[in-house]
């Protein structure tokens, strides 16, 4: 009769410990991340930015170069996303595309049948450049505040095309009647290890401040450079999962190819904003 009595605490005992336990995993898996971090976070808008220009490399009339350009104001489309896996890790993701003709003149010096010339001509051409940037974040501190940083990689394409016109001339003011025109393409993909750093403060569930940087550096390989972003914006939610971002940012980007000495350096500076949705 005890045994059984025994046996019967037990079960129970043993109920209330599963039960318990049961009780603080949900409670564990539920638990509440730092108030300026999302679940999961998707914000949809625009990069509003000048951006300036300028590339260079190696052609049948010497080393030509474009002046920095100013390409007027330019509305570029852009997508962030942001999922936690735990209370403080998780994925970050960011793209923008910038695809606008490119109109620049240039200038070269080289020597043609024992003659120095020089070469003058313009372009009437247009630049695709996508980027998109993955990384695994690690956030520390709790509270109102918490610091960041991730690895990951970045993926990006530049797609330069057009048709130009040139005529070269003596450096001694002769001229020579030697004037080209054709069309071409050069496009390139390279994927280049990421590092990001950020911070991010809740003033209250309403208000939220962010600030980003990121660095990615491509070696080897047909292309080699890098490209370099910062970030700082605010966020407002009038309603708890739907609300609008505002930041400024730049992103300076630099490539060259060891095919024909080309490089290319574009910066894009501007304001952007967005719709977000939170969960």
């Amino acid at each position: 009769m005890s045994f059984f009595r025994v046996t019967r605490v037990t079960r129970v005992q043993a109920l209330r410990g599963a039960l318990l336990l049961s009780t603080l995993a949900a409670a564990g898996a539920h638990a509440e991340p730092a108030a300026p971090l999302d679940r999961f976070s998707i914000a949809a808008g625009a990069f509003y930015t000048e951006p300036k220009i300028s590339a260079e490399g190696d052609s049948r009339y010497g080393h030509v170069a474009t002046p920095e350009g100013d390409l007027g104001h330019a509305t570029l489309p852009r997508v962030k996303a942001e999922l936690l896996l735990g209370d403080s890790q998780g994925l970050s993701f960011d793209y923008f595309r910038y695809d606008k003709s490119y109109n620049p003149t240039f200038a070269g010096q080289t020597s043609y049948e024992g003659r120095s010339i020089s070469g003058t001509g313009t372009v009437n051409g247009k630049l695709q450049i996508d980027l998109a940037q993955l990384a695994y974040r690690w956030w520390l501190g709790h509270d109102q505040d918490v610091f960041g940083i991730g690895v990951g990689a970045a993926y990006l394409h530049a797609r330069v095309s057009g048709t130009g016109s040139a005529t070269a001339i003596g450096v001694d003011g002769v001229s020579i009647p030697t004037s080209v025109s054709g069309s071409g393409s050069a496009s390139e993909s390279v994927v280049a290890p990421l590092i990001e750093l950020g911070w991010k403060h809740s003033f209250s569930p309403e208000v939220r401040m962010f600030a980003e940087a990121s660095g990615i550096k491509k070696n080897g390989g047909r292309v080699d450079g890098h490209i370099y972003g910062a970030t700082v914006g605010v966020e407002w939610f009038p309603a708890k999962q739907v609300g609008l971002v505002f930041d400024y940012g730049i992103q300076k980007i630099k490539l060259n190819r060891d095919v024909g000495n080309d490089q290319l350096n574009v910066r894009l500076t501007g304001p952007s904003a967005f719709v977000k949705m939170r969960f």
